[in-house]
């Protein structure tokens, strides 16, 4: 067990022995509600003494364990001490219905709130996302730690040109190499060797099962496969912070999901496939060198026809290729770490062409009035 994951298991049980009940009213002034979901609601408070803004994320005891709300609790506490990670601010307690901890607010939404259907946001921006979301996750697997739940719901802003971004929402935290039942969802985010897992009485047909739990009457029950148990390993944070950066780029996904029987994915795979080689050696993949020897070419071309690139990329440049090849490697022990996507930085991502298409599309959304955030989009029950 590594030493972080330890000292974890320790502060817990401390932390279990000193919660104290409490009344939320008696101590902070609840302003509004800034997130809510499976694991409960997050509302943005006021310290009454201090007069100090922070989040309050509320778990219903009902159906939160006491250890699994101290685990996250501690980890966002003690451990979350990386700029781009949100931090726990040392308060909390208990309610007669909920487990509460108080952690920093991010006063200008979720990354949710400014990725464009179809435009996705300024390259630049994404970039600097990309940089602080790099840096965050390489803290936490260099503590031994996997997030495991990447996507634009949980990177929060603190200003609205996302200079300074926090990735939250430790729940789904697991330390490397621990046993974990594989699960499948079908989207973009699932990376591909959970695959295996397809069918299975862990996984959900869809995103939005994965969320509300769709119950299933026996007959379907009795279909789903045994659970299949797998290691927990950083190449998962690794893929989705490549179908992020994607979405961050384009306002869509690569695919609808990450599977043998989409098209898109199939296309994808073929290309990725055909370029590096299915027996290419690890070293040439960890730091995808070409000709040049400079990090970012695109590879030597090797003997015999080169698939052409998968049509859902071909609006990137060479040096993006290599980025997305890098992360989105369907082979996980080949999949390059966060920090090796540091090599990708200060260049241009989109090509000239799809840059100007982009432009015009935000031209046109703003002077009709029709720019919309991918959450209010959905809100309005369009796709």
């Amino acid at each position: 067990m590594a030493a972080a994951t330890k000292l974890l298991d320790e502060l817990c049980h401390l932390t279990a022995q000193s919660l104290t009940p409490m009344d939320t009213s008696e101590h902070f002034q609840v302003l509004k509600l800034l997130g809510e979901g499976s694991y409960g609601k997050v509302m943005l408070a006021v310290h009454k003494q201090r007069g100090t803004p922070m989040a309050l994320k509320f778990f219903p005891r009902e159906s939160t364990s006491l250890f699994s709300f101290l685990r996250e609790y501690n980890l966002s506490l003690s451990f979350c001490t990386h700029p781009s990670l949100t931090r726990a601010l040392g308060i909390a307690y208990s309610t007669p219905s909920h487990y509460v901890f108080a952690q920093q607010a991010s006063l200008h939404g979720d990354l949710y709130d400014v990725i464009l259907p179809e435009v996705g946001m300024e390259e630049d921006a994404c970039q600097r996302v990309v940089s602080q979301l790099c840096g965050a996750l390489s803290h936490l697997h260099s503590l031994g730690f996997v997030h495991r739940d990447l996507k634009p719901e949980n990177v929060f802003l603190c200003d609205s040109a996302c200079r300074w971004v926090k990735l939250g929402d430790f729940g789904m935290v697991k330390a490397v190499g621990t046993s974990v039942p594989e699960v499948w969802y079908s989207s973009p985010y699932c990376a591909p060797e959970s695959e295996i897992a397809r069918g299975n009485q862990d996984s959900w047909s869809s995103e939005s099962d994965r969320k509300v739990g769709v119950k299933e009457d026996e007959e379907e029950r009795g279909k789903k496969k045994a659970r299949v148990w797998v290691s927990v390993e950083p190449s998962t944070d690794s893929w989705a912070l490549g179908i992020l950066t994607y979405a961050m780029l384009t306002g869509t996904h690569p695919w609808a999901q990450t599977a043998s029987d989409c098209r898109s994915y199939l296309k994808y795979r073929e290309w990725s496939d055909g370029a590096g080689g299915l027996d290419a050696e690890p070293d040439a993949w960890e730091e995808p060198r070409g000709e040049s020897g400079l990090i970012g070419a695109e590879p030597a071309e090797k003997d015999g026809p080169t698939p052409p690139v998968a049509p859902q990329f071909a609006c990137f440049t060479p040096l993006a290729r290599c980025f997305f090849r890098t992360l989105l490697d369907p082979r996980p022990r080949l999949r390059g770490r966060p920090e090796a996507a540091l090599n990708y930085l200060e260049g241009e991502w989109v090509t000239e062409k799809e840059r100007a298409r982009l432009e015009e599309e935000r031209k046109k959304s703003r002077g009709d009035g029709a720019i919309r955030t991918v959450r209010e989009k959905e809100g309005r029950g369009e796709r």
